[in-house]
């Protein structure tokens, strides 16, 4: 492994930890659409930095493409707040408008410097070592690796500055005004942040691989987790663990690495979509499965309480009587008898002392609805939650 190979992984790396700290909070707030719109609508914010200082490398660039991201977000609140279109609708209206202005300007008057519209969108980490930083003569490395590198230590400055801040604005904004905070400082803040990072990133990996870097490890640590330092440090690994994947995968099949490393993220999100222990889609569907079971269970103990019948209590009466399937019917039994609610004597079915109270409860819940009825039968009647 090369030099090349090693400063292209440290800058994707860096890159995917400084997308994850404000892509968690974007996340958390429901604005992963937002990402999209910033990372677009602050085209305009550069090409106008580039007009005034003629220098592609200027960090007056970074300041006006984050002052064009904040005004993104000003404008689709504004739209949003009139009442007349929604927030995804308000985000549709807003960034296309200004991509289109930024797309305008360089055509008519950058089309003689690398700074192309190719480039904001994709952005090439194969090439980010050859642009190198001098100082005083001395080759220190990649530009993208100190500019993303600096950019990366402020955000985690202001976020152990500002944590208790995020946390509290993001969760409860009320809670926040209330104890003197400022929860629209605290959002400009955010969306200041991602602006930063973003057009800090372009010019190594380009808008599309900052958008994915910034939502999907949030989103796939937000399946996991409750915790927001741990969806936070998730995020962050989830990001590096993806920016490496997906480099070798480039590097494997002569791809292109930002392609790859979004790639691998879709991968990992989609993995842990399927089989995250509590909010993955099996987990759910297993839960529901066995709540289905849980109602059914409920369903045939009420039946036995109203009807003292040998016919409406024998095992067949189940399939016969109220046209459950044979599974379904032996499921119910089986799940009764486990927890002692039924005895069945030569196919006659019959509650149990226990079997007899629960549904007597049961009764009386469903009669006055009161939720203190349910929680001392939760140990009883959730059977398989605990």
């Amino acid at each position: 492994m090369n030099s090349a190979q090693i400063e292209i992984q440290l800058i994707a790396s860096l890159v995917a930890i400084a997308c994850a700290i404000p892509g968690t909070f974007l996340v958390l707030r429901k604005m992963a659409m937002i990402s999209d719109a910033i990372s677009h609508s602050i085209l305009p914010g550069i090409v106008v930095g580039f007009f005034i200082t003629q220098d592609l490398n200027s960090p007056l660039l970074i300041l006006l493409a984050a002052l064009t991201g904040v005004i993104t977000v000003v404008l689709v609140e504004r739209i949003q707040k009139t009442g007349l279109v929604k927030e995804d609708t308000a985000i549709g209206l807003v960034f296309p408008a200004l991509f289109s202005i930024g797309v305008i300007m360089i055509a008519k008057n950058a089309n003689d410097v690398h700074l192309d519209v190719d480039a904001v969108l994709l952005g090439e980490l194969a090439f980010a070592p050859f642009d190198r930083l001098f100082i005083a003569g001395t080759d220190v490395g990649p530009k993208s690796l100190w500019i993303i590198g600096s950019i990366l230590l402020v955000t985690i400055g202001l976020l152990f500055a500002f944590f208790k801040e995020l946390k509290i604005s993001t969760f409860d904004a009320g809670l926040a005004a209330s104890l003197g905070f400022s929860p629209a400082l605290i959002h400009y803040g955010l969306m200041s942040v991602a602006s930063i990072t973003t057009v800090g990133a372009f010019d190594a990996v380009g808008a599309i691989l900052v958008v994915a870097l910034m939502i999907a490890p949030a989103a796939s640590a937000y399946l996991l987790t409750t915790d927001l330092k741990k969806m936070l440090v998730l995020s962050i690994i989830f990001g590096v663990i993806s920016a490496i994947s997906g480099y070798w995968m480039a590097h494997w099949l002569d791809a292109s690495i930002a392609g790859s490393i979004t790639t691998m993220l879709g991968l990992l999100f989609f993995n842990i979509y399927l089989f995250a222990p509590s909010k993955g889609l099996i987990a759910v569907m297993y839960r529901e499965k066995q709540q289905r079971t849980e109602v059914s269970l409920l369903t045939f103990l009420l039946h036995l309480k109203n009807h003292s019948e040998e016919n409406e209590r024998h095992v067949n009466h189940l399939q016969e009587h109220i046209n459950w399937q044979k599974v379904r019917a032996k499921t119910v039994l089986d799940l009764a008898l486990k927890n002692n609610m039924i005895d069945i004597n030569k196919k006659i079915v019959s509650l149990t002392i226990k079997g007899d109270e629960f549904t007597s409860q049961a009764i009386d819940y469903i009669i006055t609805n009161e939720d203190t009825q349910i929680e001392d039968m939760k140990d009883d009647f959730f059977l398989f939650r605990g």
